[in-house]
């Protein structure tokens, strides 16, 4: 269909706007949630979603509009949250948001196996796919989703056609433009006869977005590093809960940028040696550490000191468990150890190297911003360079198995030392499929440390490698994927 002009489009939005609140809300405003109908007559980006859905006809607009503004209230959907719904719908793992597939659209998973048909639960089942769509319409505000279907290891027992009918529903009615693709993976021969009822749901014109896949046609979709291993992929993600698999991911407080409250004095002191080392030329890029090749631990180390303390680097770097990024390599591969809550250590280390050519910008994010300073948080490396990046907890926080880090990076043409503004404004313009991104838990057990921890400047070294540790941690703990399903 040819594109509406802008004013057309307008005069659209503005007619829908006027009719539904003649001909439907006059009758039905006790019907619809007030919160979504003051949306509707503010927020031009979602009536025209409901239009382009409905190819600008608006009599059809407004039935959809009607329908979907019933089901928010009958679900109160704008109140949905991990509180109000049962815990065990998110501990068994049958869906949840993880990854992005190659055009960069986020990817919402169905794992099959994990879901049992079951007639008593089936109201909290659809109330948790709401949840989990509202809980991303929130923060992209309109950017489409990828579904997929990991129909691996599965009988009839777990197939739920009116489960399936309902998320296609949503995308249809309750959630327009936000399906690129339902991506099913390994469906049992049986099931053929009911997947063609699917594409009878989906309607002629939506039908091509279903692409049925095997471990080879998967990744035409979703690059190895988004896939498990039992899909052909890379990703070593393992679903657990809690804390919500799609985590809220924040800028920490950089430990050379502005104190935003009163911090330990060993903390002003490394602002101190900072300002003294960078002449305090650079007031406008305090949020932009420029990377030195293994030497971001003299700030946190007494200088007759830096010595030793490279030595140990070099030694322990080699034997730290490691990621095998596509732009950077990083230890520790899963976990950040601060040991136990007696130990109590205050900082631990992850360590970058740049494996490709070019320069890499990198920024770290968190879960737990107010907890956590990170330096440098936001800067690059150059090609085939290594630089630390210091994790330390702030005033009295203690470390908390639920908090997890993101690293992100992406190739650059800028050199290393550019700007904040300059940084700032790559991370905006690079499209999202131009992103690695890695993601960290925190791990404060401490009898098995899996990276480096730093105390009083000084540096724990177990007695066996890290990386022996961490194959002896994982080997001691429950392989299974899922929980019993539910």
């Amino acid at each position: 269909m040819a594109q509406v002009p802008s004013q057309e489009k307008s005069k659209l939005i503005s007619e829908t706007r006027r009719r539904f609140e003649t001909e439907y809300l006059a009758d039905k405003s006790d019907k619809y949630d007030s919160r979504d109908v003051e949306r509707f007559q503010q927020d031009d980006t979602w009536v025209e979603s409901y239009l382009c859905w409905r190819h600008d006809v608006v009599d059809e607009t407004l039935k959809m509009i009607d329908e979907s503004f019933q089901w928010r209230k009958e679900f109160t959907v704008s109140d949905l949250s991990e509180s109000n719904l049962p815990k065990w719908l998110f501990e068994v793992g049958a869906m949840y948001l993880h990854g992005y597939d190659k055009e960069g659209n986020k990817l919402f998973w169905f794992r099959v196996k994990c879901h049992t048909k079951d007639n008593k639960t089936i109201l909290d089942k659809k109330r948790l796919v709401a949840f989990w769509l509202e809980h991303y319409a929130k923060r992209e505000n309109g950017k489409p989703l990828t579904v997929v279907f990991d129909m691996s290891e599965t009988g009839l027992s777990n197939i739920d056609m009116e489960i399936v009918r309902y998320i296609i529903n949503c995308f249809k009615v309750y959630y327009p433009k936000y399906l690129t693709k339902i991506v099913v993976f390994d469906m049992p021969w049986i099931m053929n006869a009911a997947f063609k009822i699917v594409k009878g749901w989906l309607g002629p014109e939506a039908v091509n977005m279903l692409k049925f896949t095997g471990k080879n046609e998967v990744q035409e979709y979703i690059s190895i590093e988004y896939l498990p291993p039992h899909m052909g992929g890379t990703d070593p993600f393992k679903y657990s809960y809690p804390p919500l698999v799609d985590d809220d991911f924040q800028t920490p407080l950089c430990e050379n940028g502005p104190i935003t409250s009163e911090d330990e004095t060993e903390s002003k002191e490394d602002l101190e040696t900072d300002n003294k080392e960078t002449g305090e030329t650079n007031s406008n890029e305090e949020q932009v550490t420029i990377p030195r090749k293994i030497n971001s631990l003299e700030q946190i180390s007494k200088t007759e000191e830096s010595d030793k303390v490279d030595s140990k680097i070099k030694t322990l770097k080699k034997s730290l468990s490691m990621f095998k990024g596509t732009l950077l390599h990083i230890s520790p591969a899963e976990e950040l150890y601060f040991g136990s809550k007696e130990i109590g250590e205050k900082k631990c280390l992850i360590m970058l190297t740049n494996v490709t050519k070019n320069t890499v910008a990198f920024k770290v994010r968190t879960t737990a911003p107010d907890k956590y300073r990170v330096k440098p948080s936001n800067s690059c490396c150059e090609p085939g360079s290594s630089l630390d990046i210091v994790v330390s907890l702030h005033g009295d926080f203690t470390v908390s198995p639920q908090d997890r880090f993101l690293i992100m990076a992406a190739e650059m043409e800028l050199p290393v030392g550019t700007g904040a503004t300059e940084l700032t404004q790559f991370w905006k313009d690079i499209p999202r499929n131009k992103i690695m991104e890695h993601r960290l838990r925190c791990h404060v057990d401490s009898s098995k440390p899996s990276s480096l921890t730093l105390k009083e400047n000084s540096f724990n070294i177990p007695s066996k490698s890290s990386e022996d540790l961490h194959l002896q941690f994982m080997n001691s703990r429950s392989e299974n994927d899922c929980s019993p399903p539910y």
